[in-house]
């Protein structure tokens, strides 16, 4: 494989819920779920068995035609989304494409305006929105028409802009919340100059905040939204929702994706999505992420975040991570120098919490 990963020198050969077992029988606590995509856990039996009951009848039959999971999968996902109309795609990168795309074709030649942390994939179009220097730079020239504001604004919006693409909390960036009062000027420039507000949900969805989609807690509605990661409950499938609105700015020819909404992963996220989108399971979420909260502060750590989607700063995270993971066999990851990113299964359990604190405090300590 090419080298554009930095992988630990561990094989995983199975997991069932919280827990992984290595290719020589060691079990680890596994709090990154795949960066926030085994959202039940691993292996769930719901989802495999919808996996598997599918793929017995109907594997890929393309887009030319319909199948019954995709236009199910659709069907809910405008209902607990915007009300729109849905593309669907295989990867948060591919969903933000499409949304970028999306916005263009309203307004062609429009510019785009992200804020300075983001991340939104790797992609020409997705990186292009993530402005981070290390990783645009050995990339350029990138799209054109990305405007970066400042992460506690102002935002440079004006009648040039054809959208304003923001993460209700940045992810890679290191699990920073956006500020609301931003959130809410976004939503009023962007009617102010008829521009769309895109809400990057690609990580922070899928109730892992404890709301099914971090903007419900955030008070502002986007009119574009982008899934993708815990949709497929670990298979690979993405999402760009758009509010009625705009849900016909596409013509046919103007996109498309071979594999994606194919009947397998639909009928897996169905099975997703028929749990985390319950009230009494999203309240559970929002318990668990206040005990895991806790147990962090109360090992002395400066603890960040929302939900199960928590950070915490370490003087030397990469290596804090890897000694995790071989000392103490937790999985965790860092998304810098100075910062610890916890994302365990919304399924993690009180007794798991505690023990991945407890071997969290014994390296901190």
């Amino acid at each position: 494989m090419m080298g554009t990963y930095a992988r630990a020198p561990v094989e995983f050969v199975r997991g069932e819920g919280t827990v992984l077992w290595d290719s020589d029988g060691n079990e680890y606590l596994d709090f990154l779920s795949g960066i926030s995509v085994t959202q039940l856990g691993h292996c769930p039996p719901v989802v495999v068995e919808a996996i598997r009951e599918q793929a017995g009848r109907l594997i890929h039959v393309g887009n030319l035609f319909y199948t019954e999971p995709a236009m199910r999968l659709a069907s809910r996902l405008s209902e607990l989304t915007l009300g729109g109309k849905v593309f669907f795609c295989n990867s948060g990168a591919e969903a933000v494409e499409c949304a970028i795309k999306l916005a263009r074709r309203r307004k062609p030649g429009g510019r785009f305006v992200v804020v300075e942390g983001g991340f939104h994939g790797r992609t020409m179009g997705a990186l292009s929105a993530t402005p981070q220097e290390t990783k645009q730079a050995p990339f350029a020239p990138l799209v054109p028409g990305f405007d970066v504001a400042p992460s506690g604004g102002p935002l440079p919006v004006d009648d040039g802009v054809a959208a304003v693409l923001i993460e209700p909390i940045q992810g890679e960036g290191g699990i920073h919340p956006m500020d609301p009062e931003l959130l809410l000027a976004a939503r009023e420039e962007c009617d102010r100059h008829d521009a769309l507000l895109i809400l990057d949900e690609i990580q922070c969805g899928m109730g892992r905040t404890g709301t099914l989609w971090a903007w419900q807690q955030l008070g502002v509605e986007p009119d574009v939204m982008t899934v993708a990661k815990g949709l497929g409950g670990g298979l690979p499938i993405g999402a760009c929702v758009a509010s009625p609105a705009y849900s016909d700015v596409f013509q046919p020819g103007d996109h498309g994706s071979t594999f994606a909404g194919g009947p397998v992963p639909a009928a897996a996220a169905l099975a997703v999505l028929d749990v985390v989108a319950e009230d009494d399971f999203l309240a559970e979420v929002r318990t668990k992420g206040e005990r895991l909260a806790l147990g962090l502060r109360g090992a002395g750590l400066d603890v960040r975040g929302l939900g199960l989607m928590l950070a915490f700063r370490a003087a030397d995270a990469p290596d804090l991570v890897r000694t995790a993971l071989t000392q103490q066999r937790l999985v965790m990851n860092a998304t810098g120098p100075d910062t610890v990113r916890l994302l365990p299964p919304l399924t993690v359990s009180e007794e798991e919490i505690d023990e991945a604190v407890r071997r969290i405090a014994a390296l901190t300590a």
